[in-house]
């Protein structure tokens, strides 16, 4: 190489080796999301990394954590509950909708439209698995 070359070839070295220190600080800041960390637990996981954060990082003693848990086992009969009323709402709507439907449909309509609900109501129990 020329002595003119030999800075050049400095200066690219130098730039390749930053732009490699950049990348790793990176890639070490930033961990891309892996499958298993997006992947969903389970209430009962959950509960329980709920309680072991609550005692590590509140301090709570085992008194206090029974009264925690006792807490969150209120909480889930009432969520609970609520949502069944909810979706018991939603029912009766529902079937007051069709009922009114029904009314305004000839004795010929009223079969295909009774198949086509059996068949949106068989879609949608696939789609809640």
């Amino acid at each position: 190489m020329k002595r003119g070359n030999l800075p050049i070839a400095l200066y690219l070295l130098l730039v390749f080796a930053s732009g490699a220190v950049v990348g790793a600080l990176g890639y070490r800041i930033y961990k891309p999301p892996t499958a298993s960390s997006n992947a969903p637990i389970s209430p009962e996981e959950a509960r329980r990394q709920y309680l072991h954060e609550m005692q590590t990082r509140a301090g709570l003693n085992d008194d206090q954590l029974q009264r925690l848990s006792a807490i969150l086992d209120e909480t889930r009969t009432r969520f609970h509950a609520s949502r069944d009323e909810h979706n018991a709402e939603v029912k009766r709507i529902g079937e007051q909708q069709r009922a009114k439907v029904r009314a305004i449909l000839t004795a010929d309509q009223l079969p295909k439209v009774e198949e086509l609900w059996r068949e949106r109501d068989q879609r949608a129990k696939q789609n809640a698995r």
